[in-house]
């Protein structure tokens, strides 16, 4: 504790407590409807709406994901499928070309 001879020293040369604290009527006056009134959003209420948002953006995501790779994989198998196709015409064309000698070789 603090001798009270240190105290008045204190005091008196203006340390602590020479200002004292006051406030004006102004300051405590609030105009009225200088605030709009806000209803508060509750947290069961708030917590629904962004489980909604959310659920709903993840949603949207996955479904922009799997189209996406639906598309490419959609483009390689249509890759894959001409590749094949070109690839049985030349075949085609060298069975032809056999036929025909094999046919010569024969008259």
């Amino acid at each position: 504790m603090v001798p009270n001879a240190i105290m008045r020293t204190v005091l008196s040369r203006g340390g602590y407590g020479s200002r004292a604290l006051s406030t004006s009527a102004r300051r405590l006056q609030t105009p009225s409807g200088a605030l709009p009134v806000r209803k508060p959003v509750g947290a069961f209420r708030g917590g629904l709406f962004g489980f909604l948002f959310g659920s709903l953006a993840a949603g949207a995501g996955m479904y922009f994901y799997v189209l996406n790779e639906y598309k490419v994989s959609n483009d390689l198998l249509q890759e894959d499928i001409y590749n094949l196709q070109s690839a049985v015409q030349r075949i085609e064309g060298y069975v032809k070309t056999l036929e025909d000698r094999v046919a010569k070789q024969m008259k």
